[in-house]
């Protein structure tokens, strides 16, 4: 197991949840590709623009677990989200390169996101 990248994920996910982009950006690469249910991005700025839009569907996030091997490590967390929705857990494989992220592929379901997405669109 590679525990930087464990360490890396572990703190990502922590400032994620804090709603910290300027930390977490540091720890993406230039490069790097986010894969949701929804859409696949590539490149930090698009990432980046990505987690703030959805930084407004949760109130707060809670690690679960992380746990990694080689140049994979694997974090699951909860969402805890308004409007009814409550709490969703969710799935990230991340891939790290020299210490930085350069993939991140989410495993949720996103039905529970549909009526939020519907009232912010209205």
């Amino acid at each position: 197991m590679n525990q930087n990248n464990v360490a890396i994920a572990n703190t990502f996910y922590t400032k994620f949840g804090e709603k910290n982009i300027e930390t977490m950006e540091k720890y993406l690469h230039p490069d790097v590709q986010l894969i949701t249910p929804l859409s696949t991005l590539q490149g930090k700025e698009a990432y980046l623009e990505a987690v703030k839009s959805f930084m407004a569907f949760f109130k707060a996030l809670s690690i679960r677990a992380i746990f990694g091997e080689g140049d994979q490590t694997v974090v699951v967390y909860d969402l805890d989200c308004p409007g009814g929705i409550g709490k969703t857990s969710a799935v990230a494989l991340m891939t790290f390169q020299k210490g930085l992220i350069i993939r991140n592929e989410l495993f949720h379901d996103t039905s529970p996101y549909a009526k939020i997405m519907d009232e912010l669109s209205a």
